[in-house]
């Protein structure tokens, strides 16, 4: 048997199931599974009133009376279910600027005959293209502790949303993936398929995953501070030559590991390269992101238009026909990043800006065609042994 709070909940939710929205709103609380479509009718009919509102403040400075008897009742409903969604430990933002304009609203409001608006009243700016209602953290389920761990979201993807916490028993960072409500069965498909294979890698430069929940599609994984993009800018003055060589042959590793395995990782970019960032100054690059990687009995085969991977060979023209060249060009780029901090390829005649040349050659037959033989060449990169651990 259920809870008081468990029933209340639950008839405030079956409450705004009644009531319809739309995508203009849904799509800005997709990653909220549980209230998702509350937060998008309350943004729907606030910003219906406020809309009216500042056409009429603009006009004849009445507003009718049937509007003016449903915001008096919006605010009183808002504030109850608020309230409520706190007390049973839901910690819900609601956004200032709407909290202000609700405020200044509420004294001129009449329930009867309409409402006039005051000469003074200022425009409400009407936000559309972001939520007003944000569950500052989310939760997540252990199976070893009695009550569900807070969530907070750390970044998102085209088919998934990735949180963190800390895990009470050990005290330490965990992030948490978790599949965007109402994606196609197809990148379902390919969210469990990504788990899979991270399941089956092995290796200090490639994330770690932990367990796949069925029921919310979401998996565990260690958590990492920083992209490789956000790393290299927010230090590319003080990065020394060491170790930017040393983050670059940890990638490598990384991906010389992914394709022994006979998989393509196919969605190279800055923002899928991952570093543990530690006290010390010491990094630890990890590979993530294997939603569009390749193996030999993968069912996605995808056409030119399904190509996603932010760094793209201009030599490709179909995604299925994807090889061992095509990353090595992806590679290049990436490697031209770390040594520079700029997002264009190195050029000139020293050592970085010959492998990047090799790498990106617009013909693809003589580019690497190995991983191996780029690792080599990196590592015959002169350094000097000064410098910060990494």
């Amino acid at each position: 048997m259920g809870t008081p709070d468990e029933f209340m909940l639950a008839d405030m939710k079956a409450k705004y199931e009644e009531h319809a929205s739309s995508m203009t709103f849904d799509r800005l609380y997709e990653f909220d599974v549980e209230f998702g479509h509350m937060f998008s009718v309350l943004h729907k009919r606030l910003n219906e009133h406020f809309d009216g509102i500042n056409g009429r403040a603009r006009s004849k400075r009445h507003y009718w009376a049937d509007p003016s008897r449903d915001l008096i009742a919006l605010i009183d409903e808002l504030e109850a279910d608020l309230y409520f969604l706190k007390r049973a430990g839901i910690d819900v933002a609601f956004d200032v600027t709407y909290q202000e304009a609700l405020e200044r609203c509420r004294p001129w409001l009449s329930p009867s005959g309409g409402s006039t608006v005051p000469e003074d009243f200022e425009q409400i700016k009407v936000i559309k293209f972001e939520p007003v209602f944000i569950r500052q953290t989310d939760s997540v389920r252990l199976t070893n502790q009695p009550v569900n761990v807070k969530l907070t979201m750390v970044g998102e993807g085209s088919y998934a949303h990735v949180y963190s916490y800390v895990d009470p028993e050990y005290g330490m960072k965990v992030a948490v993936k978790r599949a965007r409500r109402n994606i196609s069965e197809r990148d379902l498909a390919r969210f469990r398929q990504e788990f899979e294979v991270m399941k089956h890698l092995s290796f200090p430069y490639v994330v770690e995953v932990f367990r796949y929940d069925e029921e919310r599609h979401e998996y565990r994984m260690e958590f990492c501070e920083e992209t490789l993009r956000d790393y290299v800018t927010k230090r590319n003055s003080k990065l020394a030559f060491p170790t930017r060589k040393r983050v670059a042959l940890q990638f490598l590793y990384g991906l010389n590991y992914l394709h022994s395995q006979n998989y393509l990782h196919r969605d190279i970019s800055l923002q899928n390269i991952l570093l543990k960032v530690y006290p010390s100054g010491a990094v630890l690059v990890k590979l993530s992101d294997f939603g569009l990687v390749k193996d030999a009995t993968s069912e996605f085969t995808l056409t030119q238009t399904e190509l996603r991977g932010t760094i793209r060979d201009p030599q490709l023209e179909s995604f299925k026909d994807y090889k061992i060249t095509n990353e090595i060009y992806a590679i290049g780029w990436v490697l031209s990043f770390i040594f520079t901090g700029r997002e264009s390829l190195r050029t000139g005649t020293d050592g970085v800006a010959r492998i990047v040349k090799k790498c990106t050659d617009h013909d693809p037959e003589q580019r690497y065609q190995s991983v191996l033989n780029l690792i080599a060449d990196v590592e015959a990169l002169v350094t000097t042994p000064i410098d910060a651990p990494a």
